[in-house]
């Protein structure tokens, strides 16, 4: 039952007079009356300031009065106040949420047609999208500049398009090479390497390397030839131009060294990583053109390198967990700066359930406790659900309740812990009433780390519907990263009724909405919310109808 319900102010008997129908038993409401004689003028505001606030109003009464300036002459007043409070339960199944949670890949736009059966539409129903905020894959650095001065969108566009078709965003990587396609020994140089050829052609150096565990041979760019550092800024500045601040894009890795740009030759006996200055080097360069969207680390930048990025607002990813114990404390410094970590397994959820568990020399098992610690130590916004090529379906067959529970403790989660509807009425016989809402909210970050981007906060009144009729207070600006996880935060939003108004508060089948915004314009350009709350009364439009006891 909403609380749509009608509230009658007191009388001049001082009595608070309820509702003939049957929705008054389900509030919870104080009623009181008070009378004063005083000479100031009371007048209502257009407007009411809305901020955070440290303590909440109290549903005490009030009293004062309206009459003309003259000192012998002014005229009594009675104030009743109602209260309403609001139940709150949590919402009941997955949540996912903007900026935050799972990811599973996404190749290209084809995700999203009938025909691939691990898709949202695929024939195997697979319901790991539930999940799903946005989408994560790799680029190839030869495709997207396939000639100096050269750059190829399109295919990139297309998927960026399909995702936002969806609510979804993109976490960009761009590789420069993987020696998961050197399967034979010397086999054509551009199946593995993705480093443009006209940066060879210009003069870049290559050297021939060893593939670990094998009898193949190839070739890799020496990562620290000056041709190869020009190229590879010369795309990073293209890129920003193209890309930075653009809504679609998620997050940006700095892929430019390395295996699978992952900033470590493991698998390349033979091949070198630059030294800490060079790598230094490029992430003030990354940073120097790229002012809005979140840049990110690799796995394997550590030490001096993983503090230069800190210092630069640059985030850190690991892509060792739970294989390998130990990980998520990695990601600590980067929570610690308050910024959002992000982390993907050792390898895919599959290929972990047959791990040997045998530390040290081996790689541990995938465990919903190892998962579940995963994910609270290193207190994510971002994880990789399963980089299988069968987008999470196996993964979320075999863990559904864990993983829907997951998607309210990932990143930040906001629940309405307390909400209350304080209405006070004066009544003044000569001129009318006039009346003050004032909304008090508490909520509380129940995730396990910030939100990482402005929250704009909304309270209005709604129809049966749920179509807005007028906004309450003022809008509120949470600024990113604020709202720390594990701490609650109070809100007020108040308005005056003018005299000779209906008070909406009063008026059947007018209830309260709250909602979470990433924008002030689109709030007032009526669009929908795109932030939920983890309670329940969620409407279809994402704003959250506020329930009576």
């Amino acid at each position: 039952m909403t609380a749509a319900v009608l509230l009658v102010a007191c009388g001049d008997d001082g009595s608070s007079a309820g509702p003939e129908g049957g929705e008054s038993s389900a509030v919870e409401e104080s009623s009181s009356s008070d009378t004063a004689s005083v000479s100031s003028a009371v007048t209502p505001s257009s407007s009411a300031e809305v901020a955070s606030s440290s303590s909440l109003l109290t549903s005490s009464s009030w009293s004062g009065a309206i009459g003309s300036s003259s000192a012998d002459s002014s005229v009594a007043i009675k104030a009743d106040t109602t209260k309403i409070t609001y139940t709150l339960r949590p919402f009941d199944g997955p949540l996912s949420n903007p900026h935050k949670g799972f990811t599973v890949p996404t190749g290209g736009a084809w995700t999203f047609v009938p025909e691939f059966e691990y898709g949202p539409y695929g024939s195997l129903n697979n319901r790991a999208w539930d999940l799903v905020s946005y989408g994560s894959g790799y680029q190839q650095w030869n495709k997207l500049n396939p000639a100096k001065g050269v750059y190829d969108w399109t295919e990139l566009e297309k998927l960026l398009n399909a995702l936002a078709e969806h609510n979804m965003t993109y976490a960009l990587r761009v590789l420069p090479y993987t020696p998961s396609f050197i399967k034979s020994d010397f086999p054509p140089q551009e199946e593995y390497d993705w480093t443009p050829p006209f940066v060879y052609e210009m003069g870049a150096k290559k050297i021939q390397i060893d593939l670990r565990g094998t009898d193949f041979h190839a070739y890799a760019p020496v990562w620290d030839d000056s041709i190869y550092i020009w190229a590879a800024k010369e795309f990073a500045k293209a890129l920003a131009e193209k890309y930075d601040g653009d809504p679609r894009i998620e997050y940006i890795d700095v892929r430019t060294f390395g295996e699978w740009g992952e900033w470590h030759t493991s698998h390349m006996l033979g091949s070198v990583m630059p030294a800490d200055s060079v790598l230094k080097d490029m992430l003030d360069y990354y940073a120097s053109v790229f002012k809005k969207t979140q840049l990110v680390l690799p796995s394997n930048g550590f030490g001096d390198v993983y503090t230069h990025a800190l210092d630069l607002g640059i985030t850190k990813r690991d892509d060792g967990f739970i294989g390998i114990p130990g990980r998520p404390d990695t990601l600590l410094r980067a929570y610690n700066a308050n910024l959002p970590t992000i982390a993907e397994n050792i390898a895919g959820y599959r290929t972990m359930l047959a791990n040997d568990d045998l530390i040290p020399g081996g790689t541990q098992k995938w465990t919903a406790e190892r998962w579940v610690d995963a994910i609270t130590t290193a207190h994510l916004t971002y994880y990789v659900l399963d980089q299988d090529n069968d987008c999470g379906y196996y993964f979320y067959k075999d863990n559904k309740a864990l993983a829907d529970s997951m998607s309210k403790v990932i990143g930040y989660n906001f629940t309405v812990t307390q909400a209350e509807l304080q209405t006070v009425t004066a009544a003044d016989t000569a001129t009318g009433n006039v009346a003050t809402n004032t909304l008090n909210i508490t909520v509380k970050n129940t995730g396990v780390a910030p939100c990482f981007f402005d929250v704009y906060l909304v309270a209005e009144f709604v129809d049966s519907t749920g179509t807005a009729i007028a906004q309450l207070g003022k809008t509120v600006r949470i600024p990113k990263g604020t709202f720390k996880d594990g701490s609650s935060q109070e809100f007020s939003f108040s308005g005056d009724v003018p005299v000779g108004e209906a008070n909406l508060a009063t008026q059947p089948g007018v209830s309260v909405a709250l909602s979470l915004f990433e924008s002030e314009e689109a709030y007032k350009s009526g669009k929908n919310p795109t932030v939920r709350f983890d309670n329940d009364g969620l409407q279809e439009n994402n704003k959250l109808l506020l329930k009576s006891r």
